[in-house]
């Protein structure tokens, strides 16, 4: 069985357990952790993880990420003279940050996400070097009503989770779900 077998499997079984009530925002982050060269693998399956979801008699939405940076750089009043002058992005990125929080919390306030439903974020390795992901994380962690599940291309040690294997992780109160073979 390849790895995202397993993690669909996995996944599969686990989003049909009970959901505790009264959870704090960051209780309720589930992380789908993978080989990050199986990221293109996950991708061609994402809609299994969704359809699993349903199955479950939950809600899903997907929010992706990848092009967010482009998206935010391409709406940008400055983005010719940050072309130019790279080095001077530094005060911008702080802005694309803010731009990812707001955009991930309206979707996890809108209509359509409720206590019943899975958020999925997909993408979250093309923040890398960009923004901090655990900065992201536990921002819009308030606004978190069903369930947030993060598609985590990386490793975990415990609590201490490492996005793209990066040396650096950090600790984070996630749920992990990996494939049999992983843990």
């Amino acid at each position: 069985m390849s790895e995202i077998e397993g993690l669909l499997q996995e996944y599969a079984r686990f989003v049909n357990l009970p959901w505790e009530e009264n959870l704090a925002g960051p209780q309720k982050v589930w992380f789908a952790i993978y080989d990050p060269a199986q990221e293109r693998r996950l991708r061609l399956r994402v809609q299994e993880f969704e359809s699993a979801t349903v199955r479950a008699k939950h809600g899903c939405i997907l929010e992706d990420l990848t092009d967010s940076f482009a998206e935010w750089m391409a709406k940008h009043e400055y983005r010719e003279e940050y072309f130019a002058q790279p080095d001077d992005m530094e005060l911008a990125l702080q802005d694309y940050g803010t731009y990812l929080k707001d955009r991930v919390t309206k979707v996890l306030e809108s209509s359509e996400g409720n206590d019943n439903t899975v958020v999925a974020l997909l993408g979250i390795g093309s923040l890398f070097g960009l923004t901090s992901a655990s900065a992201l994380l536990e921002a819009i962690a308030p606004a978190i009503r069903g369930r947030l599940l993060v598609f985590f291309p990386g490793r975990r040690d415990g609590s201490n989770y490492r996005l793209l294997d990066a040396r650096d992780g950090w600790n984070y109160l996630a749920v992990p779900i990996e494939a049999p073979s992983r843990t």
